[in-house]
């Protein structure tokens, strides 16, 4: 509520009149001053506050009364509220923070509260002691770089004196950079956190184009990505580093951004090589870039690729003796056809051959099987087998993914015994077939019906070195096999697999779906207790270490 307003309309500002004093100065003999003139004024106005003051104040309305009259009221009710809180609160402990946040959040926000209510400003040392260790008894792993401790031991390590005080050899430059490494892939932290910095400058590396390049490779074998991005950036910001960009060293980044799957910042470090001179896109670079966005499948911006690969840079112009014109190969045209294949752009792969045509290039083998890998998404089946009859006329040996897109064709088509006669074709010709090929051919199989035959590629898929575990293949059989409303061979895959392996939880969902979709309720609670049963017995057994079942491989 707003205190009550006793006058009703403002009063007018009183000014005094400056030409009078100045006529009353001039009369006494005094010569009037700005300073003279404005004290004068002062006391003027000091003088009518004061007859303001000294007037009665002017009587009030009835509903402003009124409203005196309720707000009186009010303070009064507030007074007594406090005074019966004051005396409950001893009595009654008030609950602090949610229901669903642990006991020591709330005993936390308990402590802040009361110093909050003793008005203080700061934090003692002792209890940013309790704070730290609080952290440190939850959970250090995930807060540790909230403390200095682990930078406390980076340059006690880096530290080029410790070797010779303590006896001990420097460290090489290997272990140096494999620490670095380790060190940076422990948290996502980027250049422009202080502790990046502070690690890079403890290294005491020069940061050579050798040692990007082993640092980068490393921290893209941890599939540390953004890591590798600041580490280039925050070693060519430096002034001492800008004239020795190496191409080499963006080349690699790329691959490591490609290899992550990350299509949007290959494309930026691309673009940011465009602009400078000294490490400008060569035709290992358009193949990097290129290989990425053709996984990507992103078509547009792999275009945009092929037309700066035929430009000369608008900005580098008055280069006389530098041409880095070039023309697309076969890698790049591959990659566009990569491209084409979520989008289902068939038309894409006329354009590709006629421009090996028009360039003189061969298609090779990958050529021809992501060509028929386009067709086949985009329902076109019969140039699917045209492409392949060229691929075996120009004499390239198909390999084992270009069956295994023959395979899927004849899948959609119907066709299963000609399915099953690619896939002996196959090994006839000596071609070492993968489990994505057998895998495919399995689940064609079970999708009409023929389970038993599928069991025999199943073991094929066993024998294959680097092969997925057993359980996905069945897994997948039985979505098959329900795909083509085959309910029985669906119960009969699963106790095939009971008996050969422990069933993983996407097998156990697929039958779940498949008792319920057919109302088979009864079977459905059985399988359900059987893994609620085998979970509470491996979650029973001390630290899971003597049992064979996992939460995702039952044994039921």
């Amino acid at each position: 509520m707003e205190p009550l307003q006793l006058h009703a309309h403002p009063v007018a500002q009183f000014r005094p009149d400056t030409d009078k004093i100045r006529r009353k100065l001039t009369e006494k003999g005094v010569h009037p001053t700005p300073k003279i003139v404005h004290t004068l004024r002062k006391k003027e106005v000091q003088k009518h506050n004061r007859k303001l003051k000294s007037q009665p104040p002017p009587p009030l309305t009835p509903s402003q009364a009124q409203a005196l009259a309720e707000e009186k009221h009010f303070h009064a009710l507030k007074r007594e509220f406090g005074k019966v809180m004051e005396v409950t609160a001893g009595e009654t402990r008030v609950m602090v923070g949610k229901p669903w946040e642990g006991i020591q959040a709330v005993e936390f926000l308990e402590k802040a509260r009361e110093n909050r209510e003793r008005g203080v400003q700061k934090f003692r040392r002792e209890s940013l002691t309790e704070l730290k260790d609080m952290f440190e008894a939850r959970k250090m792993d995930e807060l540790k770089w909230v403390f200095d401790a682990d930078l406390e031991i980076d340059e006690g390590w880096f530290n080029e004196g410790c070797g010779v005080r303590n006896g001990t050899k420097k460290p090489s430059e290997g272990q140096v950079i494999r620490f670095l490494v380790d060190r940076l892939s422990d948290r996502e932290i980027t250049r422009r956190h202080w502790k990046f910095s502070r690690m890079m400058k403890l290294s005491g590396l020069p940061f050579t184009e050798g040692q990007l390049l082993r640092i980068v490779e490393l921290l893209g074998v941890k599939r540390c990505w953004k890591q590798a991005i600041s580490v280039v950036q925050w070693v060519y910001n430096y002034k001492d580093h800008r004239k020795f960009q190496s191409r080499f060293v963006y080349t690699k980044l790329l691959a490591v951004l490609g290899k992550a799957g990350r299509p949007k910042e290959a494309l930026q470090i691309f673009n940011l090589m465009r602009e400078n001179i000294h490490v400008y896109p060569d035709i290992a670079v358009y193949h990097s870039i290129a290989v990425t966005l053709g996984q990507a499948g992103l078509l547009k911006e792999l275009l945009n690729i092929v037309e700066c690969m035929r430009q000369k840079p608008k900005t580098f112009m008055h280069r006389k003796n530098w041409d880095p014109v070039l023309e697309p190969d076969v890698v790049i045209y591959n990659a566009v056809l990569n491209a084409c294949v979520p989008s289902k752009q068939w038309k894409g792969v006329s354009w590709v051959f006629e421009q090996l045509r028009k360039s003189g290039l061969k298609p090779n083998g990958a050529t021809y099987g992501l060509a028929m890998e386009v067709m086949m998404e985009s329902g076109n089946y019969d140039l699917v087998h045209e492409f392949f009859g060229k691929m075996m006329r120009s004499g390239e040996v198909p390999k084992a993914l270009t069956y295994k897109v023959l395979v899927r064709t004849f899948w959609k088509e119907g066709k299963v015994e000609e399915a099953v006669e690619a896939v002996r074709d196959m090994e006839r010709k000596g071609v070492i077939g993968t489990a994505s090929v057998y895998y495919e051919l399995a689940c064609c199989l079970c999708n009409y019906g023929w389970w038993q035959d599928a069991i025999l590629e199943v073991d094929k898929i066993r024998s294959l070195p680097h092969a997925r575990p057993l359980e996905f293949t069945f897994t997948g059989m039985i979505k098959s096999s329900l795909d083509g409303g085959h309910i029985d061979d669906c119960i009969c895959i699963f106790e095939y697999m009971k008996a050969h392996c422990a069933p993983n939880i996407g097998a156990i969902n697929t039958m779940l779906k498949v008792y319920g979709q057919n109302d088979m309720f009864s079977k459905a609670k059985v399988l359900f207790e059987e893994v609620k049963a085998a979970k509470s017995e491996f979650y029973a057994t001390p630290e899971g270490g003597n049992s064979s079942a996992s939460p995702r491989c039952v044994h039921i």
